[in-house]
């Protein structure tokens, strides 16, 4: 999942995290380093990763804080 879509416009992560698990997806902090979290979405029954990402996004880096998935 890229920062931004083609035509420049900034994606809205946390809306995306947000719906996943609203769906019944699980997101999974895969990694993180200063400033920065990788993130891997999985299915609903979080067993296959989906796609991932990195981000540095203030937002992205509130909405997550200090959890580990979508689970906690």
């Amino acid at each position: 999942m890229p920062d931004r879509t083609g035509d420049s416009t900034p994606l809205d992560v946390v809306a995306i995290l947000r719906r996943w698990q609203g769906s019944g997806a699980v997101w999974r902090v895969i990694g993180r380093r200063s400033g920065g979290v990788t993130v891997g979405l999985y299915e609903c029954t979080g067993g296959t990763e989906v796609d991932r990402f990195t981000s540095a996004d203030a937002a992205v880096l509130r909405f997550i804080g200090d959890r580990h998935s979508s689970e906690d």
